[in-house]
């Protein structure tokens, strides 16, 4: 039987975030007796999951991190020099994919994969034009571009240049509702019944502007004495939201979960989930809040390619007192509504069909290359 390709997956920084579950979902779901993954992360990453990748065949490889440029292009062109089995390298960092290309491009990788995850939003000035920069040379190193909706593809590639949508695809039969495992977990939260639960599933950086939940749940707990808001993930700006709520004395009301391996579990104990971010790619958390038959009160920045129930409701971030309201009017779904999901609304989104599509794709980009 022939080895499978070795494919690169460049993921940068892994710390949390959607954009590693993404790339460690479709690992699960290739066909890797057939493709099998790679992955070069940065140094600065704090969860790495070592163990799981290299369990499934997969070496684990470092750079320095990014904002040590010159240590990150080297140690890059590096690897790409050393490992010419390398045909296909993919890489999830946006905007910061020109750099990893370019060195895939100079040690002569022939298929260069440049993935848009994310998009900018306002309040971020130096990052923004950080970006803007970089996407000038968006299109230079690419050989091929995937991007997780329509409206990250335009906002990295532009609106006139090619590129597929490769849908943040996930465990459908994890996330669809259950009553039993529902009151399992409120029940293992120390939820009391009538509590209505306002969920969050974000890594604690500006990005997913927490502050700004905080205070729209402020000012809806202070009409409503039955709202309960968990917060899951962890990040720098974790101690700051803790320490927001102690001042506003909101400890009974405000719970840190931490980061979890159970995420899927906790959509269950939710009545609503709510994500304020300033931008998002597509947002992942978004679609499996869906599955798990949640209303959702999104951010207007996000795209409303996110919507695949009709269900989500997209809110101003440039007030609180609206999300405070629409969290006032909130009444939770019943068992049986949330149990009637129509699951044909995410066949985009089912990662057992979509890795077997990433697996063929890899497979003719490879021969391609090959022939050549």
């Amino acid at each position: 039987m022939a080895e499978p390709i070795r494919v690169c997956e460049f993921v940068g920084n892994m710390n949390g975030g959607g954009v590693e579950a993404v790339v460690m979902n479709y690992y699960r779901h290739v066909d890797r007796t057939k493709v099998q993954f790679d992955f070069i992360v940065t140094e600065s990453s704090t969860l790495v999951p070592r163990e799981e990748m290299e369990s499934l065949g997969a070496r684990v490889f470092t750079v320095p991190a990014y904002t040590n440029l010159p240590a990150f292009q080297k140690a890059a062109y590096d690897l790409f020099r050393e490992h010419t089995e390398w045909k296909i390298v993919h890489a999830h960092m946006n905007a910061l994919n020109v750099f990893p290309l370019k060195e895939a491009a100079k040690a002569g990788v022939p298929v260069r994969i440049s993935h848009s995850h994310s998009t900018a939003g306002k309040g971020e000035t130096v990052k923004n034009a950080a970006k803007a920069i970089l996407k000038t040379q968006a299109n230079r190193w690419p050989t091929e571009r995937f991007a997780c909706s329509r409206f990250a593809g335009e906002w990295l590639f532009g609106k006139g240049t090619p590129f597929e949508v490769v849908y943040n695809a996930i465990d459908l039969n994890r996330f669809f509702f259950s009553a039993p495992a529902r009151a399992k977990v409120r029940a293992g939260l120390g939820l009391v019944g009538g509590q209505v639960v306002i969920g969050h599933v974000g890594r604690f950086m500006p990005q997913k502007n927490h502050r700004f939940l905080l205070d729209a749940f402020s000012r809806a707990a202070q009409r409503r004495d039955d709202l309960v808001l968990l917060c899951v993930g962890s990040g720098e700006a974790e101690a700051l939201a803790e320490s927001w709520v102690r001042e506003h004395g909101l400890q009974a009301k405000v719970r840190f979960l931490g980061q979890r391996d159970d995420v899927n579990r906790l959509y269950q104990a939710f009545d609503v989930f709510a994500l304020p971010s300033l931008y998002e790619g597509l947002c992942l958390v978004g679609v499996e809040a869906q599955a798990a038959g949640l209303p959702c009160l999104l951010s207007d920045r996000i795209t409303r390619e996110v919507d695949v129930t009709g269900t989500c409701e997209f809110l101003p971030i440039n007030d609180p007192k609206v999300w405070a309201d629409a969290l006032c009017a909130l009444e939770p779904k019943t068992d049986v509504e949330r149990s009637a999901t129509d699951r044909s609304d995410f066949a985009n989104y089912d990662i057992v069909k979509q890795g077997q599509w990433l697996t063929d794709k890899y497979l003719r980009l490879y021969e391609g290359a090959t022939e050549q």
